[in-house]
């Protein structure tokens, strides 16, 4: 999560459930960490990269497991739902590289170009959001996206109905001002 100029990650390799709020990292932009003893996410230059590049206040990274499972099937998440357009369209993969290095950041970017969730093959998911809260919702939708194309597709003989880029833009559209306002 960004606040200010600082970058707020996990350290890396520390199972999440042992995490406390004092071992949080904090980061600049530039990559110099500010804040807190232990060594940063090993996919630092990936948060950083979203950071620099967008309006994001929050991004999370998961391994999940049916979104990984898509990443290693197909470039796109196929239009399996009109919630897609939730997420600016049509799901990118970005190509493998080794986690951690720039090249994987520079292929994230190039997949969440006008999106705020990408797959990384063979490797996992990304999304960021203005919040943290939305940053997490958008990675629990992609999730269920790509577990409902994954159980549709299982069907031997049978393939999903999928949605036009024409409907999931429908979609878009009504989605503006859509909820509460809160």
């Amino acid at each position: 999560m960004r606040v200010g100029d600082t970058v707020l990650v996990t350290p890396s390799g520390v199972p999440y459930d042992r995490l406390a709020p004092e071992d949080l990292c904090g980061v600049s932009l530039d990559g110099r960490q500010v804040l807190g003893s232990l060594v940063p996410t090993s996919e630092l230059p990936m948060h950083l990269a979203v950071h620099r590049a967008t309006d994001a206040r929050a991004v999370v990274h998961t391994h999940a497991v049916h979104a990984t499972a898509v990443s290693t099937l197909v470039t796109e998440l196929p239009l399996i739902h009109y919630m897609a357009a939730a997420l600016g369209g049509p799901v990118r993969v970005a190509p493998y590289a080794t986690y951690g290095t720039e090249k994987l950041a520079e292929n994230m970017l190039r997949a969440l170009r006008d999106r705020t969730a990408c797959l990384l093959q063979n490797h996992g998911t990304l999304t960021y959001g203005a919040t943290l809260p939305q940053a997490y919702d958008r990675t629990a939708q992609l999730e269920w996206m790509c577990r409902l194309w994954l159980t549709a597709s299982s069907l031997p003989g049978h393939t999903p109905t999928l949605l036009t880029p024409e409907q999931v833009t429908e979609v878009a559209e009504r989605l503006e001002g859509y909820g509460q306002g809160r």
